[in-house]
């Protein structure tokens, strides 16, 4: 209940205030467990994803984001879990694939972390590493605005438009190492813009 009623907030704002446009739900499975994987430019691009799929969403986080216990209690409650980045975090994996074999929707940015330009540089294999063992589809999305709205550095936001695109989900080959993996599905993210 309190996911739909954020979301139910958040899809106000993100309507009014930016002019929310999105493509593609028709690619969004309908159920069973899938792994969506986004470009990375703003704080807002979580949130902008949880208002643009049908779906309930559950996202891989910093684990930086959990240091306050009240915002680590909030972002608990829509779905968040914490990650060690720069480390294979068992902890994290674990959790990540508990949820996608329990038919969870898991958002996961293949960059890791806010990239103003989306260049093959620093990709995380752990995308690969999910998509090959949970054999799930994996759906591309590519987000446009919000580094605009939000971006790096900034304080304030600034209405702007906000675009989301939604690709056909792919299926990964199992023979490829995981970095190549994550490399194509950055691959496909981009072919979104």
């Amino acid at each position: 209940m309190f996911y739909e009623i954020i979301k139910l907030l958040a899809s106000v704002i993100c309507k009014i205030l930016f002019r929310l446009k999105v493509e593609g739900v028709k690619h969004i499975p309908k159920k069973g467990g899938f792994i969506l994987a986004s470009n990375h430019i703003s704080y807002l691009d979580p949130i902008t994803l949880g208002v643009a799929c049908p779906r309930r969403l559950n996202f891989m986080a910093k684990e930086e984001l959990f240091c306050n216990s009240l915002f680590s209690r909030f972002i608990s409650m829509l779905g968040a879990f914490p990650v060690k980045r720069d480390s294979a975090d068992l902890f994290a994996l674990k959790e990540a694939m508990r949820r996608v074999r329990e038919n969870k929707a898991l958002v996961l940015f293949p960059e890791g972390s806010r990239k103003s330009d989306s260049n093959s540089d620093g990709l995380y294999s752990g995308v690969g590493f999910l998509a090959v063992k949970l054999a799930v589809p994996v759906l591309p999305a590519f987000i446009k605005g919000t580094d605009s709205v939000l971006p790096i550095g900034a304080k304030f936001i600034r209405p702007c438009k906000i675009s989301v695109y939604f690709g056909k989900p792919i299926f990964i080959e199992r023979r490829l190492p995981y970095q190549d993996i994550a490399t194509q599905i950055m691959e496909d993210i981009r072919q979104l813009s």
